[in-house]
């Protein structure tokens, strides 16, 4: 989910994606903490005179169930990239057993992120 964040961040900015600035063919990105990398897109953003307004993240999975962990997700987002709480939200749907995602074989994530210019 951390990824598809860094993402929309960059998307919103047009800087491209975050296999472009950190490639997975880099030895230095291998096992990388996902917050470190949206640390580094928050830096590059403030470097690029962008702010963050608010993120929108999904995750789609049938388990585990995150629901009880959310908030704490979206506070450490928060924290990662300094803005407050309320500007993130996470959340998490099913794909009602439909599919790979639906037999638990693995999981998705989406985000949208509205950004604003701070010059």
């Amino acid at each position: 989910m951390l990824h598809a964040v860094c993402d929309a961040l960059l998307g919103a900015a047009s800087l491209g994606d975050i296999g472009k600035h950190f490639p997975n063919s880099k030895s230095k990105y291998k096992g990388i903490s996902s917050l470190k990398l949206l640390e580094q897109v928050a830096a590059l953003l403030e470097s690029k005179h962008y702010g963050v307004v608010n993120i929108d993240a999904t995750v789609i999975l049938e388990y585990p169930k995150i629901g009880a962990r959310t908030r704490s997700m979206e506070a450490r987002i928060a924290r990662t990239i300094g803005i407050p709480a309320r500007s993130v939200s996470v959340k998490a749907t099913t794909n009602e057993l439909l599919g790979t995602l639906g037999r638990s074989e693995g999981c998705a994530a989406m985000a949208i992120a509205l950004i604003t210019s701070t010059r």
